[in-house]
C-alpha cells in the first residue's frame, strides 16, 4: 500500500483521527467536572481541578523534547500507535477512578504519552509530503486538534445521558480500538533514518543528543523557536480565557459566551490552516521564502485582531476579531512544521519540534497564569490587546532573519 500514490494522503487521513483523539481525550476532563464532583469530592474545589489541569501541562511539555529526540531515532510508526494506546487506556482507566490521587497519576501518565504523538506524526508527514503539497497536509493534519477539541465538549454530554465513567470508557475503547488500524495501515517513510556517512567516519558512539546539539547550534532555529513562542501566548490565551473575555466584553452569560467563542475560533482556525497550506505550497514553487511570507500574513491578521479582542465592545467588533484571529493563526500553524523543514535536515526535525513543542506549552502556561492575575483586576481585555506587541515582534524578527535556501533541508 505505502507503494502507492495516494498513500501520503493517507498518512493524513489516518493520523487527522489521532490528532482528533488526542485533544479529544485531553479536553473532555474540562467538560465533565460537575458530574465528577458527586463522585469525588476533591474537585469542589477549583484548585484542585486547576492541578489536574497543570500536572497534564508541566509533564507534556518536559517530555516534549526527548519525544522528539527518540522520534529521530526510531520508528515513528511504533511511536504513534504506542502513545495513542496508552493515552486511550489513561482514558478508559480514569473511567475506573474512585479518588483524585487516581485521577492525578492518570493525568500525568496522559501527558507523557500524548508528548510522544506531535513530534513524531508532523515528522511523519513532513517526510511523505514534500514540496507541492507539505504545507496543505500538515493543515489538513492540524484541524483533527480543532475539531477534536470540539469533539471533547460532548463529553458533558455523553456523561450526562450515561455517566462520566461511561464517557471516559467509551472514548478510550476507541481509541484502543483505532490503534489496531493504524497497526495495519501506518507505514514508516523509508528514508526515516538513512544518513549519508564520510568513509572514515565513526558512527558506532553517537550520543543520542546529538540532534540536539545540530538543533541548538542552528541559529535560525533560534528565530523559529521564538517566533514559534510568542504567538503561543495568544494561542493559548485564547483557548483558556476568550469565554471570559466574550462575557465581559459583550455582558452576556458565560453559558453564551462560550459556545460563540470557540465555534468563532474553530471554524476560522480551520479555514485558516487549509488556505495558508495550500497558498503556501503555491507560493514556495515561485518563491522559497512564499512559507515565510504566508506565515507572516496569517501572524499580521492576529495583530488588529488581538487589538480588537481586547478593546472591542459591540458583538460585531469582538466576533470579527475572533474570526480574524482564527483564519491568522490557522495560517501560522499549518507553517511552522514546513519552515522547520527548510533549515533542519530531516533526521532532526522530530527533535527540533519537541523543543518547539515544550516552549509552546510552557508560554501557555505561563500566559493562563498572568492572565488570570490581570482577570482579577479587569484588565484580561488590555492583557488581549498587549499580546499583539509581543506578536509584532515575532513577526519583524521573522521576515528580517528567516532566508531559506532549500525548501527541504537534507
Amino acid at each position: 500500500m505505502k507503494e502507492k500514490r495516494y498513500y501520503p494522503w493517507l498518512v493524513v487521513a489516518l493520523l487527522w483521527v489521532v490528532a482528533l483523539l488526542n485533544y479529544m481525550d485531553r479536553q473532555m476532563l474540562s467538560t465533565m467536572q460537575e458530574a465528577m464532583k458527586v463522585d469525588i469530592s476533591e474537585l469542589n474545589r477549583a484548585e484542585a481541578f486547576g492541578a489536574l489541569m497543570a500536572v497534564f501541562l508541566w509533564i507534556y511539555g518536559i517530555v516534549s523534547p526527548f519525544a522528539g529526540i527518540v522520534a529521530d531515532r526510531v520508528s515513528r510508526k511504533w511511536l504513534v500507535v504506542g502513545s495513542l494506546f496508552v493515552w486511550s487506556a489513561v482514558t478508559f482507566l480514569m473511567g475506573y477512578a474512585e479518588n483524585f490521587q487516581q485521577l492525578y497519576w492518570l493525568r500525568a501518565l496522559m501527558g507523557i504519552s500524548e508528548a510522544l504523538y506531535i513530534p513524531s506524526a508532523l515528522s511523519l508527514i513532513a517526510d511523505w509530503h514534500e514540496g507541492r503539497s507539505r504545507s496543505l497536509a500538515i493543515g489538513l493534519h492540524m484541524t483533527g486538534l480543532y475539531v477534536g477539541q470540539a469533539v471533547g465538549g460532548f463529553g458533558a454530554t455523553l456523561a450526562a445521558m450515561l455517566s462520566w465513567q461511561s464517557a471516559f470508557h467509551w472514548f478510550g475503547i476507541v481509541g484502543i480500538a483505532y490503534s489496531i488500524v493504524l497497526v495495519l495501515m501506518l507505514y514508516e517513510n523509508p528514508m526515516h533514518g538513512r544518513t549519508q556517512v564520510a568513509p572514515n567516519q565513526d558512527t558506532k558512539k553517537v550520543s543520542i543528543f546529538n540532534g540536539l546539539g545540530v538543533v541548538l547550534s542552528t541559529w535560525a532555529f533560534w528565530v523559529i523557536l521564538f517566533y514559534f513562542a510568542a504567538p503561543s501566548l495568544p494561542g493559548w490565551a485564547t483557548k483558556n480565557w476568550l469565554p471570559t473575555l466574550f462575557a465581559q466584553s459583550l455582558d452576556i452569560p458565560m453559558s453564551s459566551a462560550g459556545p460563540i467563542s470557540t465555534i468563532t475560533i474553530a471554524v476560522s482556525s480551520f479555514i485558516g490552516v487549509i488556505f495558508g497550506g495550500w497558498l503556501s505550497d503555491r507560493w514556495v514553487q515561485r518563491n522559497l521564502r512564499g512559507r515565510i511570507y504566508t506565515s507572516a500574513i496569517g501572524l499580521g491578521m492576529t495583530i488588529p485582531a488581538l487589538l480588537l479582542l481586547g478593546l472591542g465592545s459591540s458583538l460585531v467588533a469582538v466576533v470579527g476579531a475572533g474570526l480574524l484571529f482564527g483564519v491568522g493563526y490557522g495560517m501560522f500553524d499549518a507553517n511552522n512544521m514546513p519552515i522547520l523543514c527548510q533549515f533542519i535536515s530531516a533526521k532532526y526535525r522530530a527533535t527540533a519540534y519537541g523543543i518547539m513543542n515544550m516552549t509552546g506549552v510552557f508560554a501557555g502556561a505561563l500566559v493562563t497564569q498572568v492572565l488570570g492575575r490581570w482577570t482579577d483586576g479587569g484588565n484580561l481585555g488590555m492583557g488581549f490587546a498587549l499580546l499583539g506587541g509581543v506578536v509584532a515582534l515575532a513577526l519583524a524578527l521573522q521576515l528580517f532573519c528567516l532566508r531559506p535556501v532549500t525548501d527541504n533541508k537534507l
